[in-house]
């Protein structure tokens, strides 16, 4: 399979661009009419281009910058000229020298981030294609920058949600392992040299101090193995399929997933629909930024519905994994005509009950890593006090 860059024209006129994986070129050609685009230019992509990803915040401040250069009346060279000498890292410093370069003979801003492989987003691509062909650039580089902007703060709200559990259970592993590898052996190892019988928890408690205490290297390196092998297991496609499909039924964490997923939906289709991206286009390029296989590949019977005439209400009621709420959200948006903005005040919403729903989650979680400590605690000490209780009682104390 190889990548073919293209620039193309869609049903409305509009000038569409991206990449995708083709076999051959009658194979490409194929694909652009099943999406209904006319290509005007095309090629195989070097896959070696462009490595480096930007990440959020810097595709946010890269709209905001180039915003507000060409609302002072810069041009597109000068804009990139001026970036590229900016205080960046290395390989962001060396997009921008790519850009400008490219822009310098005579390409579009669009034309020169896809040149940069996988610097850039497509929807973000797509997006100042269609603002170069409306002259609406400026504006479109400020919605992006807001779309980035909000994605980054979700995304941060609900990674920071779990870093509180996840430093809890490292420091549970860590006190257990310091307790059971440096300080019980000693307090056990009296035990042991006393003639009278342990409890069962006790003897647990000793066998599993004295393997660790032996082997602890073996339980490292299965640690290790277990971690590689679920990140391969989870990169096979019907695997990672089932499991993203697992995390839309778990309790409280896939509801929260649903509302995430949901808000990044609406935001991206609203996006692109209002600034003339075609539906069954922004529906195939929302479906690559959802982050869930099994959401994901729900999209195509969604644009085979739309296509054949239905309406995207009834055709979005049936993806499974999105809000209930949102389809007939959609209904009143097509009947009052309002899509685009009523996508967006949905985004909104949906954002708004994503940081409420990370807030209860965070609360639900810090309770049960408190409890599984605190039984961890108490496995421990009855190990320990059962068997000097035992020993009190046979000296009559």
């Amino acid at each position: 399979m190889a990548k073919y860059q293209f620039t193309a024209l869609n049903i409305n006129n509009n000038k569409e661009i991206g990449i995708v994986d083709a076999r051959d070129e009658d194979h490409f050609r194929r694909i652009m009419r099943g999406r209904e685009l006319v290509p005007t230019k095309y090629k195989v992509l070097d896959e070696k281009l462009g490595s480096y990803k930007l990440k959020p915040p810097e595709v946010a401040e890269f709209c905001r910058q180039l915003a507000s250069m060409l609302s002072s009346g810069i041009t597109a060279v000068r804009a990139m000229e001026i970036l590229k000498e900016r205080d960046f890292k290395p390989r962001l410093k060396s997009v921008y020298e790519k850009m400008h370069k490219d822009v310098q003979q005579g390409q579009s801003l669009s034309e020169a981030m896809l040149q940069q492989g996988k610097a850039f987003p497509v929807l973000l691509i797509n997006m100042f294609a269609s603002g170069e062909a409306s002259g609406q650039l400026e504006n479109v580089t400020n919605k992006m920058a807001i779309h980035y902007e909000k994605e980054h703060r979700l995304n941060g709200k609900v990674q920071n949600a779990m870093r509180y559990p996840k430093i809890l259970a490292v420091a549970v592993l860590v006190v257990v392992a310091i307790i059971f590898i440096f300080v019980m052996p000693n307090f056990f190892g009296m035990l042991k040299e006393l003639d009278v019988e342990l409890p069962l928890i006790t003897r647990i408690i000793i066998a599993m101090s004295d393997w660790l205490t032996s082997y602890w290297y073996i339980l490292l390196i299965v640690l290790l193995c277990l971690i590689v092998v679920t990140q391969y297991v989870l990169s096979l496609p019907k695997v990672r399929l089932a499991f993203d499909k697992l995390k839309l039924r778990l309790p409280v964490i896939g509801k929260l997933l649903k509302i995430i997923y949901t808000a990044r939906f609406a935001r991206t289709l609203s996006s692109l629909y209002g600034s003339g991206v075609s539906m069954l286009r922004a529906i195939e390029i929302t479906a690559t930024i959802i982050s869930n296989k099994y959401i994901e590949s729900q999209f195509p019977q969604l644009v085979t519905d739309v296509r054949n005439g239905e309406a995207l209400s009834a055709s979005v009621r049936k993806i499974d994994g999105l809000d209930n709420k949102l389809p007939n959200t959609i209904l009143i948006g097509e009947e009052s005509g309002r899509l685009d903005a009523m996508l967006v005040s949905t985004a909104d919403a949906y954002d708004y009950e994503a940081e409420q729903a990370t807030g209860a989650l965070v609360e639900l979680v810090q309770p049960v890593m408190i409890v599984v400590m605190a039984l961890i605690i108490m496995l421990v000490l009855l190990s320990v006090m059962l068997p000097m209780a035992e020993l009190y009682q046979s000296f009559g104390v």
